[in-house]
Order: C-alpha cells, then sequence, then structure tokens
C-alpha cells in the first residue's frame, strides 16, 4: 500500500514537472505584459485580429496582455511605435501590407522607419482579397457591363477609395487602365464614409475588402461585381474572380502579419512564432478569421520575409505604370 501510494505521488510530481516545463517553454517570449499595437482604429480587421489573439495568448502566457490602438497615418504610426520598442518579445505588432512595404508614394523618409531594417516578421496571419462592390442602382452587373458603361459615359462616374495609394486606390487604377476607360476617383479618410456614400449614390464604385462590405452586400446595400484573386471567395460564392471575368490583371488583395521590434533574439522570435501558428491552425480561430473572409496562412518567419521582399517588388512596379510616385 505504502508503495503504491509513493508511486502515485512520484507520477503526480513527474505530470507537475511536466506541465510546468511546458508552459515555461510555451511562455519563453513573455516575460512581462504583452503589448499587441496595431496602427489602425478599433473594427477594422486589424483591431480585431490583433483582440482575437491577445485572448489566445493570454490562455498560454503568465502575463497580461493588452491591445494599443495608435491608428494614423496609414498605420505608421503604431509601427513606428513598435520600431522603438524594447526587442524583448513583449511588444507586438499587427500590421497590414501598407505600413510594413516601402511602396511609392511612401517612403522611409516619410514613414520615418525602414520595415526592412527596423522590423522583424514572424508570420503572416492571413491574406484576404478586394471585391468590387457598387450602388445597386448602378446598370452594370459585370465587369465588361462596367467598362462599358464607363466608357460611354465620360467623366460621369466615379469610384471611391481609403486614400491616395491605398491598395483600393492601386486595384482602381489598375482596373481603369486594364478596361481603358476613364473614372474619376475620390478618396476617403476611411472605409465607413465611403460605404456611406457608395451606398448613397455619390460614387458609383469602389474596391473594398470582403469583410468590409459583406455586411452591405448582405443587406442589399450595394451589389458585388467581382472578386479579386485566383479564386472565389467562400463568403461569396456567386461571384466571379476578375479572372473568371477575363482580367486576371486585376489580382490584388491584402495581408495582414505579426512583427516584433529588429533585435529581438531568435529564439523568443522562434517561441512566438510557433504559439501564434499553433493559435492560428485552431478550428475556434480559423473559423472566426474565415467570418471575416480572411485566409489563414500561418507561415514561417523567413517564407514570410521572402514574400514580403517580392510583393513589395511587385508592388512598386505596379504603381510605377499607374503613375504613382514617390513623395
Amino acid at each position: 500500500m505504502k508503495f503504491k501510494l509513493f508511486l502515485s505521488a512520484l507520477m503526480a510530481l513527474a505530470a507537475l514537472v511536466l506541465s510546468a516545463t511546458s508552459a515555461a517553454q510555451t511562455s519563453a517570449w513573455a516575460t512581462k505584459p504583452v503589448r499587441i499595437v496595431t496602427g489602425w482604429t478599433p473594427g477594422g480587421n486589424a483591431d480585431v485580429v490583433s483582440r482575437l489573439l491577445a485572448d489566445q495568448y493570454a490562455k498560454r502566457v503568465p502575463q497580461p496582455v493588452i491591445v494599443e490602438n495608435r491608428p494614423g497615418a496609414s498605420g505608421t504610426i503604431g509601427a513606428g511605435f513598435v520600431t522603438r520598442a524594447d526587442p524583448d518579445g513583449n511588444t507586438l505588432l499587427v500590421a497590414t501590407m501598407v505600413e510594413v512595404t516601402v511602396v511609392p508614394p511612401a517612403t522611409v523618409q516619410t514613414m520615418g522607419y525602414d520595415p526592412d531594417k527596423d522590423l522583424t516578421p514572424v508570420t503572416m496571419i492571413g491574406r484576404w482579397p478586394l471585391v468590387l462592390v457598387a450602388n445597386p442602382n448602378f446598370p452594370p452587373n459585370t465587369v465588361a457591363e462596367l467598362a462599358a458603361y464607363v466608357k460611354a459615359n465620360k467623366g460621369k462616374v466615379s469610384y471611391g477609395s481609403l486614400g491616395v495609394a491605398s491598395i483600393n486606390h492601386v486595384t482602381g487604377e489598375l482596373l481603369k487602365m486594364t478596361l481603358g476607360i476613364d473614372a474619376v476617383h475620390v478618396p476617403y479618410k476611411g472605409g465607413a464614409p465611403m460605404a456611406t456614400d457608395l451606398v448613397g449614390g455619390q460614387i458609383q464604385y469602389a474596391f473594398d475588402s470582403v469583410g468590409a462590405m459583406l455586411p452591405y452586400i448582405k443587406g442589399g446595400k450595394v451589389k458585388a461585381i467581382a472578386i479579386t484573386g485566383a479564386q472565389r471567395d467562400p463568403a461569396l460564392p456567386n461571384v466571379p474572380t476578375t479572372a473568371e471575368a477575363g482580367y486576371p490583371e486585376v489580382n490584388t488583395g491584402v495581408w495582414m502579419g505579426l512583427f516584433v521590434p529588429a533585435k529581438t533574439p531568435k529564439p523568443i522570435v522562434d517561441a512566438l512564432h510557433d504559439d501564434t501558428v499553433a493559435i492560428l491552425n485552431t478550428p475556434e480561430v480559423r473559423k472566426s478569421l474565415a467570418d471575416r473572409a480572411i485566409n489563414v496562412v500561418a507561415n514561417a518567419s523567413e517564407a514570410f520575409r521572402t514574400e514580403i521582399a517580392t510583393e513589395t517588388a511587385n508592388k512598386r512596379e505596379l504603381a510605377a505604370r499607374i503613375g504613382i510616385k514617390p513623395e
């Protein structure tokens, strides 16, 4: 009997030690309160993803995890803050392609930091396509019909974007160049005012993320014409891609990733990467992101760095083609 009690106690102690060791390994990157910084306002994809990660990290690390919104200057205020933080793994950045790629009109001087030198990529969280949407009373229902209508109504059709050189603007100009049309560009300071004017008919069409436009589409306030990218989006299975419509050149989208300050020790980056990838691959998180039309990527850190370099080169070439120059 004594031997059995001793054996049981020994096994319980071993399980406790194993559990403590596992917890220490999982939380090795968090040594003090963790801040997840995003350069965007509450409610958008970056903010929602930041809070989703914060909830999940809090289950894995023995530290408080908070989200800090530092919006402004197309996300670069928040990103710049993180570049100046201590490289200890306790200050994280959830950023979109905008604030971590130097594409005209942005320059390292105007951004105030060099993303390639001042930030370390951890993993690409996910991607999402853009959807070409129009006011319900706008006659065209296909890309080809849009081209014909704009040509027949030169100077009378306008499209909206989230600002000069935003991915919405670049895609809009790419569509104009591809179709040979001349629609008027109307830049906005955010998605909400652009959507308001689109619903009200002040602008006729726009590109925006599927997640942002889905409520308007489902509510019948706007109509979806096409999805950018190579495949249809599960959230809008009946909406064809621009490639299906005959315009594969109009192939743009948005990605979001996790970053830490440069010079963060590799063991910390690796531990944070492993935790984040595990979180992103859980069914509940994948579903939460899918509900916002975000396709999980969760790749390796070096693969993410390579993708950033490739896409930066592609976007610079595209900016040059449509006439966007550095400031």
